[in-house]
């Protein structure tokens, strides 16, 4: 009786199911297929869009990079240059010493320019690239005699960037502008009294009984540190050596002179770190008698701005993967 049932079940399904068509293996293959071609030339056309977004970037940052390089200077008549530093002295900073340099030699080849005003907004930075700019000017100045350059100080002139100001011919403030800081440091910090309190040994290995310089985790030698201390010294000899150098007989030393301290602008023209208050503005038309002021600060580019800022971050994190890392002396 049961199996009577199934087999009329069974019947009665086969002859109420839908046929299906002939050939309903093509309708599917055409079907697949017209999706697969929708796919296609919609990748495509995101294919074509992002290609024209690129060539739209790299044409707007070749039209930027050579607006920026004409930057308005030709047939401009007699005009004060102005060059800007503003930030940290520093290596692909505000204040590197191939931007700065570059704007400088644009400035003194141009025979419209009348005199150069070089505004500096700095606290300080590496040694090394304000000394390489103050060596730049004090040559550019020799070779350019009726070409004078001023700085005009903007909030802070200190350290580093007082050591590229040093080389000017005059030097402009405001009375309440940051002056000074004539001094070197070397930081960083040292933890090993914390690892022995929680249990953490060092295990380093060097070849060089010195190579482990100023390793924040290894106890600081007494050698060590007098031979850092020395060298120090050495930097800021030199940084003396720059500002006697370019003040001469206006400075009015006192033993806090080369001491590290910063003063007012108003006091540091009493001390001779300055010759006298003045704006851009100001300097351009009452000591250059130009009061046509035109903008030489070298700015980076859209596309060099993005290619420095991976190039870094992929630089960076191969340097410190492969180097340990170490301070270097700062004018600050």
């Amino acid at each position: 009786m049961s199996n009577d049932f199934d087999q009329d079940g069974l019947a009665n399904g086969r002859a109420n199911a839908t046929p299906r068509k002939d050939g309903w293996e093509r309708e599917v293959l055409e079907k697949l297929a017209f999706a697969t071609i929708k796919e296609q030339r919609a990748r495509r056309r995101w294919g074509i869009f992002f290609k024209l977004a690129t060539l739209t970037l790299i044409c707007f940052a070749i039209w930027t990079g050579m607006n920026s390089a004409s930057d308005g200077k030709e047939n401009v008549g007699p005009h004060t240059a102005l060059i800007k530093i503003d930030g940290t002295i520093e290596a692909k900073g505000a204040g590197d010493a191939e931007t700065v340099i570059s704007a400088l030699t644009k400035a003194y080849a141009d025979p419209g320019v009348v005199g150069i005003i070089l505004q500096i907004n700095s606290p300080g930075g590496s040694p090394v690239q304000a000394g390489i700019i103050n060596d730049e000017i004090t040559r550019l100045r020799a070779e350019n005699p009726k070409k004078p350059l001023y700085v005009v100080v903007g909030e802070v002139c200190a350290s580093g960037g007082y050591y590229i100001a040093a080389a000017a011919d005059r030097i402009y403030v405001n009375k309440a502008s940051i002056v000074g800081s004539i001094g070197v440091l070397m930081d960083g910090f040292g933890f090993t009294g914390v690892m022995e309190k929680v249990g953490v040994e060092r295990r380093l290995l060097t070849a060089g009984s010195n190579k482990a310089f100023m390793d924040p985790f290894s106890p600081q030698s007494d050698t060590q540190k007098i031979y850092a201390q020395d060298m120090l010294n050495e930097i800021h000899q030199q940084f003396i050596d720059v500002v006697r150098k370019g003040r001469g007989a206006r400075l009015k030393e006192t033993p806090d002179t080369f001491s590290g301290l910063v003063w007012s602008g108003a006091k540091s023209v009493e001390l001779g770190l300055a010759d006298g208050f003045g704006t851009v503005e100001s300097v351009a038309r009452d000591q250059l008698k130009s009061n046509n002021i035109v903008d030489y600060t070298q700015r980076e580019g859209l596309s060099d701005r993005v290619l420095r800022k991976f190039g870094a971050a992929a630089g960076a994190a191969a340097i410190k993967a492969a180097l340990p890392e170490m301070t270097t002396p700062t004018l600050k």
